[in-house]
Formats: structure tokens, sequence, C-alpha cells
């Protein structure tokens, strides 16, 4: 008949070999977000620097930044919109940015009266003016709210910069010449979010780049 319960000695030794293991798999964490990372630089690159000049021809011409997208990815535009209307890393003049999905009962409201689909495109159509930017961030490129809210900027003559990955999704059939695609290549989640949000602060740091100069290295 076996043994129902281990001695301590066993507890212990199986202890050590869990936190072992877990080490382990932490630290292929680290490794595998890294090497996404150094394989997206090159790939990535180009659109960022076009994303900027885009969002760089609207804000210095009194434009502003929508941004959008649902759960994980909401919190990455929130942190873009506060970062970019305080600042990056340097002083520097407020630039406009809204976060579409941050105000929560504007959200409920126009889901209850219209659906799910139309949270962000009701606001796009709202505030947007032509020259602003549309940036849509979604790890799937799937999500029907943010299709309809690129729908929405197309008819209002905004420009998008989407940010995806998993391929682009349907986010991908969207798009126009003038627009900006920034996708991750990889398919789990998390991953493409950890990239998403360095994309993010590549993109402040290269407006503030143009505003302000090459920052000075004072290490």
């Amino acid at each position: 008949m076996h043994e129902l319960f281990m001695n301590d000695h066993e507890c212990v030794m199986l202890q050590r070999y869990d936190e072992a293991m877990l080490e382990q798999h932490i630290e292929q964490l680290f490794i595998d977000s890294a090497d996404l990372k150094y394989q997206s630089a090159q790939i990535l690159s180009k659109p960022m620097a076009e994303a900027v000049q885009l969002i760089m021809v609207s804000v210095t011409g009194g434009g502003k930044v929508l941004a959008c997208g649902n759960g994980g990815s909401a919190a990455l535009t929130q942190l873009f919109a506060a970062t970019f209307v305080g600042r990056f890393e340097r002083e520097r003049p407020e630039l406009g940015a809204i976060a579409l999905n941050a105000d929560n009962v504007l959200l409920t409201s126009v889901q209850q009266e219209n659906g799910v689909d139309q949270v962000f495109a009701k606001q796009v159509r709202a505030l947007g003016q032509p020259g602003d930017v549309l940036l849509v961030v979604s790890a799937s490129g799937q999500a029907g709210n943010l299709l309809r809210a690129i729908d929405a900027a197309h008819e209002r003559e905004l420009s998008v910069v989407a940010l995806t990955g998993q391929g682009g999704g349907k986010i991908r059939q969207l798009l126009r010449e003038t627009d900006v695609h920034i996708c991750v290549p990889h398919d789990r989640k998390a991953r493409i979010q950890e990239v998403h949000l360095l994309v993010l602060h590549g993109l402040c740091d290269g407006v503030d780049n143009q505003l302000l100069g090459e920052q000075e290295n004072t290490e």
C-alpha cells in the first residue's frame, strides 16, 4: 500500500525541487521576452519610424492622438496617453492624446444604447478631426470595436497606427496605405503586449527626439 503522506524530509526536498523548477521557468520568461524584442528590432524599426513621423505631423499641426484597446491593451493606451500629455523622460510642451477606453460611464452608456462594437467608433466620430491619429492596440487584431473605430477614423479622415500581433488579424485588412501597421511577430498574447509597451515607449521617445533633439547620455 502506498504511503499517502510524505515525511518532513521528503516535503523539504520537494519544495526545493519546485522552487528550482519555478526559478528556471521564470528565467525562461525573461529569455523568451528578450529574444522576441531582439527579433522585433529590425522588423519593427521601420514602421515605428513611420508612426513617429505620422504622429509628429499631426501634433505639430494642432492635432491629437486618440488611443483605444481592450483589456491589457486598454491599460497600455492609458499609459501612452498619460505619457504623451505629461512627459516621457524629458520636459517638453504638452501633446494631445486621449485614451478612449478610460471613461467607464461613457463606455457603459454607449454599450447599453448602441452595443459594444460602437464604444470607440462613436468617440472617434465625436472627437476626431482630419489630421488626428487613431492609435489602436490589439494583440489579436480581431476586436470588433477596434475594427469599427478604424472605419470611423477613415470616415473622419484620420490616419491609423495599429499595434497588433498574431499576423494582424482583421485589423490588417482594414488598413490603408496611409496607415501604419506595427505587428509583433509572435502568437502569445503576453509576449506581444510586452513588446507593445516597448513600442509605445519608442513612439514617445521618437517624438521627443524629433522635438527636442538627441538626448545626451549623462551616465
